[in-house]
């Protein structure tokens, strides 16, 4: 009986053991964030508070930024800020990509943001979970992984 008890606390700390490694492989990468909402670019920048975080609020700053500055990660919105046209550049300087949109999940768009080399395509619904979708992003990439893999985590 002990040591049934023993494994149900083992199991309810994997939670807090889970959040750790995704704080610890975020911990003071330089994400840059895209959106012409103040309030989701504030909302990312709080959920995202373990990284060195870029905020852009239009496509010209956004492409200032990738075109001069080292970055681990952006997060592109689609819409407002020609997300497309940035997640180009973004490829072109290799930096990784999750495009981000405040419409529902589309066919079209999710196969356009991976055609053109999104990492991930993420409602803005799950902006809270952006952490657990960048620490799979970035883990995939150092081990090496495909990250089409991933594209189940916005079904989810």
């Amino acid at each position: 009986m002990v040591h049934h008890s023993r494994r149900a606390a083992k199991d309810h700390q994997q939670p807090f053991r889970d959040e750790i490694m995704t704080m610890d492989i975020l911990n003071y990468k330089r994400v840059l964030i895209v959106d012409d909402e103040s309030d989701v670019l504030e909302s990312l920048e709080n959920v995202l508070s373990m990284c060195d975080v870029v905020k852009a609020g239009s496509f010209e700053e956004a492409g200032k930024i990738l075109e001069n500055e080292y970055l681990d990660i952006a997060v592109l919105d689609i819409m407002g800020v020609d997300g497309y046209r940035l997640l180009d550049i973004a490829n072109q300087k290799e930096v990784l990509a999750v495009m981000l949109t405040a419409h529902a999940l589309s066919v079209e768009d999710t196969e356009k943001s991976f055609e053109r080399g999104a990492a991930l395509y993420v409602p803005k619904e799950k902006l809270n979970d952006m952490p657990v979708y960048l620490s799979d992003v970035l883990e995939a990439q150092s081990e090496g992984k495909s990250l089409s893999a991933l594209k189940h985590v916005i079904a989810d």
